[in-house]
């Protein structure tokens, strides 16, 4: 097998250390103006920690928002810890870096969406060709980004 970059992996830890960042600056100072956050998150992740009943009514994934009231916010080397109210009902959860499916701060339409853990985790061969040999897509969905020449629209 030849060794290869493995890029996705690479570009997740730079997109999880972004959200990290991001968190720690807020955990310090607060949230800056009009920024909040909607964070969903894989509630069957092994080392997150919730309360059962949130697990229970969330058995695949949970968004959570941070916004007007939140505490405790602690951004660490695994993962982030915070206390959001649900129903007057102060909460702790626990949320490892590596649980988080997206991170939306809506406010400067900023977002990021993660594939799931399996996939990340999980070397692989690239499933499309590429850019040079990929044919356009017949049902117009969006696809991986691909380099397009201007030359053709030109008149």
């Amino acid at each position: 097998m030849t060794r290869s970059i493995d890029y996705g992996n690479l570009m997740h830890r730079a997109m999880r250390g972004l959200i990290h960042e991001v968190l720690a600056d807020v955990a310090a100072n607060g949230l800056p103006g009009k920024h909040h956050f909607f964070i969903t998150f894989d509630t069957q992740h092994p080392d997150v920690e919730i309360a059962d009943w949130l697990s229970d009514r969330y058995p695949g994934e949970m968004t959570i928002v941070i916004q007007h009231w939140f505490a405790d916010l602690e951004a660490g080397d695994e993962g982030f810890s915070v206390t959001l109210n649900f129903g007057d009902n102060p909460e702790p959860l626990y949320i490892p870096w590596d649980a988080i499916k997206t991170f939306v701060d809506p406010s400067v339409e900023f977002g990021l969406r993660f594939e799931t853990q399996g996939a990340a985790a999980q070397p692989t061969e690239p499933e499309t060709p590429p850019p040079s040999d990929r044919k356009p897509d017949s049902k117009g969905e969006r696809g991986a980004a691909e380099v397009v020449s201007l030359d053709k629209f030109r008149k």
